[in-house]
């Protein structure tokens, strides 16, 4: 499906955005291992918090989804199976979530992905699963998924490399008090620590304090199961404001909290005023595309750095900015780590996805500023945001 950027009419509405994708995925891990059943509140429904969710049931965790609320019953760290195959997709978060969960369990389990999955970096997790005492042997390519996992660890210490994701760390750390004895974490590198220090905020709601010293982490504990709301998405929420800086519209975003747990929500603060310079975005990278799109459009160039890691998510995302902008007619010079971005006319075109659903939503943005705009595949955004193209379309209206 290709989708047709029109002007905004409707310019004072309100829109809801699903439930954050990242707590949601933490909040269902969570309540998966602790002992009793947990509810969760506005959960994120988008395609890869279901292909967790359906991780979770292939691995004999009940659960029971009535519209955004979701009952889970908890397995208190130990699984009754030792035997399942799961399929994590495309779905990031459950890619490296899943397989850290299985490395503490007793029991042989097959991770299998789509296409995509496979290119993107598992290599750090491995090593670090591996050290734990998880034995893997990989179906295809060498430190890539698909792969076999055989839990069991047989240490209790253990250093990993978060420098191309901080999803790893936060995998361990939400497992590890499976393990029934105090686990000791060593952090390399600092990348995402606002994605860390949200997986921190939600152990202690589950009831487990992890000691922090340095790049130390000490995790021990049990969760206890919880009532918990998940706040709206904030990554969704940015392209509403994004809007408002190109258009002068004064679109709200229902039940955004004014403080939040999710780093995203720099970029609401930094668009509002913002008219180009030099940005570092290493901390909420799932807003360069978003600030890409924007740039033609500012006084001054802009520069994006910091966010080389994001050429290895769903696409080569610097690349593929670069690819788009030029083929808007927008004059931009791609960095190893970033993009230099110069104000300039953004000109009909037809925005090349890659499957990414962020570069489909992020560009819509720019459309909606500018004329003949096309999205291909405009579907992609059901990743993290089904209705996404529906919610624009009734911005259209008066």
């Amino acid at each position: 499906m290709d989708y047709i950027c029109k002007k905004i009419n409707n310019k004072n509405a309100v829109v809801s955005v699903p439930g954050s994708k990242s707590v949601t995925a933490r909040a269902m891990l969570l309540a998966a291992i602790a002992e009793g059943t947990s509810t969760l509140y506005g959960v994120s429904l988008c395609d890869d918090c279901m292909t967790f969710l359906n991780c979770l049931k292939a691995l004999g965790i009940k659960s029971e989804l009535v519209g955004d609320t979701l009952k889970i019953e908890g397995c208190g760290g130990k699984l009754e199976i030792s035997e399942a195959e799961i399929d994590v997709g495309n779905a990031g978060t459950a890619a490296r979530f899943i397989p850290a969960f299985l490395a503490f369990q007793r029991g042989k389990f097959t991770v299998k992905c789509s296409e995509q999955m496979k290119r993107r970096p598992v290599a750090p997790l491995v090593e670090a699963l591996k050290a734990l005492g998880a034995k893997i042997t990989f179906l295809e390519n060498e430190n890539c998924f698909p792969f076999e996992i055989i839990g069991g660890i047989s240490s209790y210490e253990v250093e990993v490399d978060i420098q191309k994701s901080s999803q790893f760390l936060s995998a361990l750390l939400i497992s590890a008090v499976c393990a029934k004895k105090p686990v000791r974490i060593k952090r390399k590198g600092a990348h995402g620590m606002g994605y860390v220090n949200m997986t921190l905020d939600m152990m202690w709601s589950f009831g487990v304090t992890v000691k922090e010293n340095g790049n130390i982490y000490e995790v021990f504990g049990n969760y206890t199961p919880k009532k918990y709301d998940i706040e709206p998405d904030i990554s969704a929420a940015c392209y509403f404001y994004a809007m408002n800086r190109l258009l002068g519209t004064d679109i709200k975003v229902k039940g955004l909290m004014p403080h939040s747990m999710q780093s995203d929500g720099k970029f609401i603060q930094i668009i509002k005023t913002f008219d180009g310079g030099k940005i570092d975005m290493g901390s909420f990278s799932d807003q360069a595309l978003t600030m890409a799109a924007c740039a033609p459009f500012f006084k001054s160039p802009t520069e994006i750095c910091g966010v080389a890691h994001i050429r290895g998510q769903e696409c080569d995302r610097i690349s593929a900015i670069c690819e788009n902008l030029k083929n808007a007619g927008v004059k931009c010079e791609e960095k190893e780590d970033g993009v230099i971005i110069y104000p300039s006319e953004f000109n009909p075109v037809k925005i090349k996805t890659f499957g990414d659903h962020r570069v489909a939503m992020s560009f819509a943005v720019a459309g909606l500023a500018s004329e003949g705009v096309v999205i291909e595949n405009a579907e992609v955004c059901s990743k993290t945001f089904p209705d996404y193209f529906e919610i624009l379309e009734g911005l259209w209206k008066e």
